[in-house]
């Protein structure tokens, strides 16, 4: 049996998906307004505590991953009641197991990575679920749409895909060509939900106190909410949420002034929606 590849032999990136496990496994005592109650993380976790990386113990990131948890929560499952049996997809799902909230015994959900991640995933959460599957994806290939197996024509059943804490690790280039491609690809009707920095914390990794021992780079942030529509004429933005600005009255006071003065938050989980000219 090949033995079990530790976190910290991971890439830069793919390590990082330590942190929201460590959030989700640790955060819910220390913010039980924004608790999520994960049954998986804190066994996960234990797994993977003896690789000698420093959990993340910085509370802005922990409450900002447990608001943006619920966030996509709550998005994912207002899409299934919209459309029951509808597809979910992770993409750059680390460890993350919202199958056990999205479970409606109709929808079907797919966690994608890239192989490394894959890897340990599959030592660490075996899936046998049959309307829940892994799938290899690189965002940064021209087909990742159909490494996932998403519906080839316009007219199919609508799906729901997120991307937690992936984007701001992409070029900007790549983040708009998966825009426009989701624009381009996606049934009317079908949501993409993310994360996103503001543009003022690119190349800035090394302030971030959980994502600096990991060695990975911020390298894209957004600069007006208009450019998230500009890759394609079907993309609308459905929602922002400023997932920060519930922490404490500094962020609730700070946050209209950062808006003010760089144009967007200064981290919020957006939506965005395919339609077509008979739905606008």
């Amino acid at each position: 049996m090949t033995p079990r590849k530790p976190a910290r032999h991971l890439s830069a990136v793919p390590s990082t998906l330590r942190i929201p496990l460590a959030a989700r496994a640790s955060g819910d005592a220390i913010f039980p307004q924004v608790a999520v109650r994960d049954a998986y993380a804190a066994a996960i976790l234990e797994k993977i505590r003896d690789d000698g990386q420093a959990l993340p113990e910085d509370r802005t990131t922990i409450y900002g991953i447990l608001a943006r948890t619920r966030r996509f929560r709550s998005l994912a499952q207002d899409f299934l009641k919209q459309h029951p049996g509808a597809r979910v997809v992770n993409m750059g799902c680390g460890l993350s197991h919202y199958f056990q909230w999205l479970d409606d015994d109709k929808s079907h959900m797919t966690d994608a990575d890239l192989p490394e991640v894959l890897d340990l995933r599959r030592e660490l959460i075996p899936e046998t679920h049959p309307r829940h599957d892994i799938r290899e994806l690189d965002l940064t290939a021209s087909d990742w749409w159909e490494q996932l197996g998403l519906p080839k024509k316009r007219s199919a059943q609508p799906v729901f895909l997120f991307t937690e804490g992936v984007l701001m690790y992409l070029k900007p280039e790549t983040v708009q060509a998966v825009l426009a491609a989701f624009g381009e690809r996606a049934p009317a009707g079908s949501v993409l939900a993310f994360d996103a920095m503001c543009w003022i914390a690119t190349g800035r990794a090394r302030n971030h106190p959980s994502v600096r021992p990991t060695g990975a780079e911020f390298l894209w942030g957004l600069r007006r909410p208009a450019d998230l529509t500009q890759p394609h004429p079907r993309l609308r933005l459905d929602s922002t949420c400023r997932v920060l600005e519930g922490l404490g009255i500094a962020y609730t006071l700070f946050g209209p002034m950062f808006r003010m003065f760089f144009g967007v938050p200064l981290y919020a989980v957006y939506a965005l929606r395919a339609t077509d000219a008979a739905d606008t």
